[in-house]
């Protein structure tokens, strides 16, 4: 039988990038997107797969409270050279205190919005990113 109070939420979970807690974050996701060729072969009618490689991509939304992420992407991108960026993220289960956790490295943000607001509404930042590796650091077994 599940027990109603271990599924995960997110309101616990938590974000680094660089070491710097995301304190306004709303939402990060982080997919992999695996690459495979096609093969087939006469005299049968299926189709193979092999896999070539994998893509990583994701997003991070957040309430606008401070210019430190946003400031960071504008510089790489006005210099022209991207930094080295990781994110950490935590995701805990507060019944048994343990963790699931993820680090993602070679992050690059692939857009950003330099000026964007509208009278009376919160205002939301989205960072798309590209990252080309991944390391689970702990599991909830």
């Amino acid at each position: 039988m599940v027990n109603i109070n271990r599924i995960l939420k997110g309101s616990n979970g938590n974000a680094w990038v660089d070491g710097d807690l995301l304190a306004s974050l709303k939402s990060i996701e982080a997919k992999i997107k695996g690459e495979f060729s096609d093969h087939n072969f006469c005299g049968d009618s299926a189709t193979y797969s092999s896999f070539d490689g994998w893509s990583g991509e994701g997003s991070i939304t957040m309430s606008k409270i401070d210019s430190v992420l946003w400031k960071k992407v504008a510089e790489a991108y006005s210099s022209g050279v991207m930094p080295d960026i990781k994110i950490i993220t935590c995701l805990t289960d507060k019944a048994t205190g343990k963790s699931e956790r993820v680090a993602l490295t070679g992050i690059v943000f692939t857009e950003f919005t330099l000026v964007g607001f509208k009278a009376k509404e919160a205002i939301e930042e989205e960072f798309p990113f590209k990252f080309n590796g991944y390391e689970i650091l702990d599991a909830i077994a």
